[in-house]
C-alpha cells in the first residue's frame, strides 16, 4: 500500500508527475496561448491603424464591457447578455432533443439488426449533408419563429450522436456481453446496463463534436432568418460597419462554446475517471 509521503517519490521513479500538476500545467499552456494571441491581435490592429478592419483588443473589450448590459439601438434595443441568451436557449432545445433521439436510434441499431438496416443508409445520407442547407426548407415548414432554428440544430445533431452511440456500443468487449447474459440478464437490461454504460464515453465525445456543429448551424440560421440572438447581432453590426460590436458577438460565441465544452468534458471525466482531457 503506497502512503502520501510514498506517493510524490513513485511518481519520480516512474518518471510520472501528480495528475493535479499536469492540469495546472495545461491551464497555465493554455492561458498563456490565449494571453499571445491577444498581443498579436493588438499589435496587428496598431499596425493597421483602422477600427473598421482590425479593432485592438482593448477597444473590443470597451465595447464588448459597454453592451453587455447596455442596448445596441442599431440591433433593435437588445443586449449582448439578451442575445447570448436566445442563442442558448435555442442551442439547449435542439441538441438535448437530437441527443435524445440519437441515443435511442444508435441504441436501437445496435441491439436490432432490422432497424439498423433500415435505418443506416439514411443516417448515411444525412451525415454528409450541412445543417445550414436546410434552413429555407425550415423557414418554408416552420416560418422564422422558434421551430426552424430548433429543428435546425436538431437534424445536425442527430446523426451525429446516433453514429456516435452505435461505434460506442460495437466497440463494447463481446465478454462484458456474455458475462451479463451468463448471469441471466436479458437482452434489453444488457443494452441498458452494460452496453450503455461502457459506451458512455464514446458517447459524450460524439455529443461534442455535435455541439460544435449545432454553434455553427445557430449562428448561421441566425444571419438569415431571425430577429435575435448572436448571429443576427453580428450581421447587423456588420451592415453598420460596427467591427468592435462583431468582435464582441464572435467572443460571446467562443466563451459559451468553451463553457459547453467544458461541462460536457466534466461529463467525460465523472463517466470515465481513466480518462484525461
Amino acid at each position: 500500500m503506497t502512503t502520501a509521503t510514498e506517493a510524490p517519490a513513485e511518481a519520480a521513479a516512474t518518471g510520472t508527475a501528480p495528475r493535479p500538476s499536469r492540469s495546472w500545467r495545461r491551464v497555465w499552456t493554455g492561458a498563456g496561448a490565449i494571453a499571445l494571441a491577444l498581443v498579436v491581435w493588438e499589435v496587428a490592429a496598431l499596425v493597421i491603424g483602422d477600427t473598421v478592419t482590425l479593432p485592438t483588443v482593448t477597444e473590443t473589450a470597451r465595447t464588448l464591457a459597454e453592451y453587455l448590459g447596455k442596448p445596441y439601438p442599431q440591433v433593435q434595443g437588445k443586449t449582448l447578455v439578451a442575445d447570448a441568451l436566445i442563442s442558448t436557449g435555442r442551442i439547449l432545445a435542439g441538441f438535448l432533443l437530437g441527443t435524445a433521439a440519437g441515443l435511442a436510434l444508435g441504441a436501437s441499431m445496435a441491439g436490432v439488426r432490422v432497424i439498423r438496416e433500415l435505418a443506416d443508409p439514411l443516417i448515411a445520407i444525412m451525415r454528409p449533408l450541412p445543417p445550414i442547407a436546410f434552413i429555407p426548407l425550415l423557414v418554408v415548414w416552420f416560418g422564422i419563429g422558434e421551430t426552424s432554428k430548433i429543428a435546425l440544430i436538431f437534424f445536425g445533431v442527430l446523426p451525429v450522436v446516433t453514429v456516435a452511440t452505435l461505434g460506442a456500443l460495437d466497440a463494447v468487449p463481446p465478454d462484458l456481453l456474455n458475462a451479463s447474459r451468463s448471469l441471466g440478464a436479458s437482452q434489453l437490461r444488457t443494452m441498458l446496463h452494460v452496453r450503455l454504460r461502457a459506451a458512455v464515453p464514446g458517447v459524450i465525445t460524439g455529443m461534442r463534436i455535435a455541439m460544435g456543429g449545432a454553434w455553427t448551424a445557430i449562428i448561421a440560421a441566425e444571419m438569415i432568418a431571425a430577429t435575435g440572438g448572436v448571429g443576427y447581432l453580428i450581421l447587423q453590426a456588420g451592415n453598420y460597419l460596427q467591427t468592435p460590436l462583431i468582435f464582441s458577438g464572435i467572443a460571446e460565441i467562443a466563451v459559451l462554446g468553451f463553457a459547453f465544452d467544458g461541462l460536457l468534458r466534466l461529463l467525460l471525466r465523472l463517466a470515465d475517471p481513466t480518462v484525461r482531457r
